[in-house]
């Protein structure tokens, strides 16, 4: 398999990262071409991947990801139309650009995705909502998928829903640094080395993360588990209850969408 991306900025260096992590494609297989930030140049040195510097150079790959600020989407994928022979399905990983407007490029028939990953995939632990229009082909869409499957978790979801899946889980790792961060200052507080204290937090997150998705358990009855009567725990929750937590992490979702 061949991998093609446009960008390599935040999420266009944690994907790269992810492909090569999980084997999904050696560094001769991943053709990246950057943009003026250099960027991709000084992530070629590390990891060695094909640097491109033209679009013809990209026209073997089997699937193509686009991950440039959104208001380059159109004008590459216009760019591309000119590329003789070039047909690997193309996904945009940019928010905002509708499968519609690349479809008024490339044809309501071009095998299309818009995918909204989040970071972790730089670790093949990250969440990607993907929604394909109605007309990609069952082998095209199948391609896609494996693409992002090999970064983490994919959720495919209507083009509507994308971006409040993305919202929780590509803004939700900023709340859980501020809730890490707090959490160690309360430690440090109370006497823990920092360095201990997010070693501690980590590991207390990836624990509980992982419980839930192998119980399946709903999240109350997780809290339940831990809250004893007349405990520590229900002492905490009850501050975190008067403080407004649960309200404010909802009212955060609100402020973005």
């Amino acid at each position: 398999m061949k991998i093609g991306i446009l960008g390599a900025g935040q999420m266009g260096s944690a994907m790269i990262r992810g492909w090569l992590n999980a084997d999904l494609v050696t560094p001769q297989q991943l053709f990246v071409k950057g943009g003026h930030s250099g960027s991709a140049e000084k992530l070629q040195q590390a990891l060695h991947f094909q640097l491109v510097t033209e679009l013809t150079e990209l026209k073997t790959v089997d699937v193509l990801v686009i991950a440039t600020l959104p208001k380059l989407v159109v004008p590459l994928l216009q760019e591309l139309k000119k590329v003789p022979a070039f047909s690997a399905p193309i996904a945009s990983v940019a928010a905002g650009v509708s499968l519609h407007a690349m479809q008024t490029i490339m044809g309501e028939r071009y095998p299309l995705a818009s995918a909204l990953p989040n970071t972790p995939v730089a670790i093949n632990e990250g969440v990607t909502a993907i929604a394909f229009p109605e007309t990609i082909s069952l082998e095209a869409k199948k391609t896609l998928q494996q693409t992002f499957e090999a970064l983490g978790k994919v959720i495919i979801a209507p083009e509507e829903q994308i971006a409040a899946i993305n919202t929780v889980a590509g803004c939700g790792p900023a709340f859980v640094d501020l809730m890490m961060e707090a959490l160690s200052d309360a430690a440090v507080k109370h006497g823990i080395p920092r360095a201990q204290s997010y070693e501690i937090i980590s590991q207390m997150l990836i624990g509980s993360g992982r419980l839930q998705q192998v119980t399946n358990q709903h999240p109350a009855e997780l809290k339940e588990a831990v809250t004893t009567p007349g405990g520590l725990t229900i002492k905490g929750v009850t501050a975190l209850e008067e403080y407004g937590f649960r309200n404010a992490l909802i009212k955060a979702i609100d402020a973005i969408l």
